[in-house]
């Protein structure tokens, strides 16, 4: 693999062949540079103009570690318009592969022929051919995931490569004279309006990316999932079942309504308890629209918050909360004080009535010890929900740029994770935001777990849930089993079963349930528990779905996930889907537990606990 650089410093010129506005790739900062050196680990590049470039690709496992270092020995302050993370030159492809991301439709996969992309070479190999896509904002996975793979589909080659950027970023593909060039990072100034000032004797680290090399789509994918290296708590090693109530109280909870629904998880297997938003609201006035203050409702929760813990604890149970604390909402006391919120050109920062605790500012960080912190070591919780449901967008005031702004922002967000746990450190953290925006690798490495989705009830949950398992470790993606009490058998097991693609969370009318429908979900999580260490540890070498609608889904999923002995095989209809083709994926393996409905109609599910023959 051939690794390289691509950056450019203001006042050079920018590239030719029409690149101009497309890409900042191909400038004249490149075309001064000279390699110096070209170790296995490293190639480094000395610049004319007094500047050094060190691009790190670092061989770990089966993967590369990149990431680059400008270095600015002239002596005058420069300007970075733009530098990568990684660039990979001639390689020679024929497919495009993306992961799409929108709101409760998360990972879907978009693959393009390049032909389809208009990227062949000109005849004349003048005029450049560039794909560039990414993400402006605090929502890393809005859109797109930060991941991107290119294939040569005559030799079953792939190359994937997945960003740890929880800002705004960047992937471009182009082709000019030589084979395909691929490189990432942050949104440069065109883009993502980011540039960043190096004074003399300073240098200036890119955040890294994760590159991987397979012969196929999902060896790739698992390569880089497995690079990842998340802050696990202890407690939440060996994926135990969580019970979010949002589903149940819709953002109403009320002690009443909380020991009702410990007294019934008492002996199940379920582990964690989670009270979702609403606890803090102020009488009268929706949950959405008074986060910020953070103070308990003394109408549901007369005594404070520390009484309900040690319920919850009573019952066999860890208490878990929800926090939306980097956003203050209108109703909000703190929502006045603009002095230590987000700005942009001046004026607060606003988006649909929310504003932004500015974290780079350190009255931010002790008003959150002490309202968030404090709350959670005082009340005896052992998980925290972080949910994020608003996008700054391109930056924030405070920096040289809008978009260093944003990167700074988002890095002190970050650092407040870590300060929880450097605190707090048996908590167990839940990565949310409206479900699946936050899903990228940076953050995923500071918490436990994540919402896969915001999908809670729709019959695509499945659908979504396998998709993420190409993003993130299905050990860390919690995905919603909402049961409702008007629930057939059939949808009971097609809900609990789409847990089994990751951290199984149930959610709903618990209390309400036919008895053989709750039978259902306790006998679920006794066949989770045997099958969780597959989750945990295996491989998915088959995601095979023929659905193209979400809404209306039709056809069937079927999921193989495996070790070396062992296997899970997850398989849904969706409508007009019945009897779908599991014989050729049970080849090779010795059926031993089977848990769900008869695939024989549509909406079912079913899983399939497998040993080698």
């Amino acid at each position: 693999m051939n690794f390289s650089v691509q950056f450019r410093v203001r006042g050079d010129s920018f590239g030719g062949h029409f690149i101009n506005g497309i890409s900042m790739a191909e400038s004249e900062s490149v075309w001064k540079c000279k390699k110096v050196i070209d170790d296995e680990d490293k190639t480094v590049y000395e610049s004319s103009d007094g500047y050094k470039i060190t691009a790190y690709h670092i061989r770990k496992d089966d993967i590369f570690e990149c990431y680059t270092v400008f270095e600015n020995n002239s002596d005058k302050t420069v300007t970075l318009d733009m530098i990568s993370s990684f660039a990979i030159t001639d390689i020679d492809a024929d497919t495009l592969h993306r992961a799409t991301s929108f709101w409760s439709a998360e990972g879907k996969m978009l693959s393009q022929k390049l032909t389809e992309l208009n990227m062949e070479r000109s005849w004349s190999g003048h005029g450049i051919r560039v794909e560039k896509f990414g993400q402006i904002g605090s929502m890393p996975v809005r859109k797109w995931f930060p991941f991107v793979a290119v294939e040569n589909s005559e030799r079953n080659e792939f190359i994937g490569v997945q960003l740890y950027i929880p800002s705004s970023w960047q992937i471009e593909l182009f082709r000019h004279k030589e084979p395909l060039t691929l490189l990432g990072g942050l949104a440069d100034f065109d883009y993502g309006h980011w540039c960043k000032e190096i004074k003399p004797n300073e240098s200036f680290t890119t955040p890294k990316a994760v590159v991987a090399v397979g012969d196929s789509l999902l060896k790739v994918c698992d390569m880089l999932v497995k690079a990842q290296q998340p802050d696990i708590s202890p407690v939440d090693e060996d994926l135990p079942v969580i019970f979010n109530e949002y589903c149940t109280s819709w953002g109403n909870p009320t002690i009443e309504n909380l020991e009702k629904t410990a007294k019934k998880l008492q002996g199940s297997g379920v582990k964690y308890l989670v009270m979702d938003s609403g606890w803090y609201k102020e009488d009268g006035k929706e949950w959405w629209d008074t986060i910020g203050d953070w103070n308990v409702n003394k109408s549901q929760f007369p005594d404070g918050l520390k009484p309900v813990c040690d319920m919850i604890k009573s019952y066999g149970l860890i208490p878990g909360i929800w926090f939306e604390m980097e956003n203050v909402a209108p109703l909000s006391q703190i929502y006045n004080e603009t002095d230590h919120l987000l700005s942009r050109m001046g004026t607060p920062l606003n988006v649909a009535g929310h504003r932004f605790l500015d974290l780079r500012d350190e009255w931010c960080v002790n008003y959150l010890d002490e309202k968030v912190i404090k709350l959670l070591r005082e009340s005896g919780y052992g998980y925290l929900k972080i949910d994020y449901n608003e996008n700054i967008g391109v930056g924030c005031d405070g920096a040289e740029s809008l978009g260093e702004g944003l990167r700074q922002y988002v890095l002190a967000s970050q650092r407040y994770f870590k300060r929880i746990k450097e605190q707090l450190p048996d908590l167990v953290i839940e990565n949310c935001a409206s479900g699946g925006h936050r899903l990228e690798p940076s953050t995923m490495e500071l918490c436990s777990q994540a919402s896969f989705s915001d999908a809670h009830e729709c019959t695509s949950i499945p659908i979504i849930a396998a998709n993420v398992q190409r993003m993130i470790k299905p050990s860390q993606s919690q995905i919603w089993a909402v049961l409702r009490a008007k629930d057939d058998v059939h949808r009971t097991y097609y809900s609990l079963i789409s847990g089994f693609l990751g951290r199984l969370c149930i959610s709903g009318e618990i209390f309400d349930l036919p008895e053989e429908n709750w039978q259902i979900a306790l006998n679920s999580i006794k066949f989770y528990d045997e099958i969780k260490h597959i989750i945990k540890n295996g491989f998915t070498s088959v995601i095979e779905c023929n659905v193209e609608d979400y809404n209306d889904p039709e056809g069937y999923q079927i999921v193989l996930r495996k070790t070396e002995s062992e296997a899970i095989l997850i398989v849904h209809t969706f409508k007009n889907g019945a009897n779908p083709p599991v014989e050729k994926h049970l080849e090779n393996w010795k059926i031993q537990k089977e848990f769900g409905s008869s695939l024989d109609g549509d909406f079912r599910g079913k899983c399939y606990y497998l040993r080698k023959n």
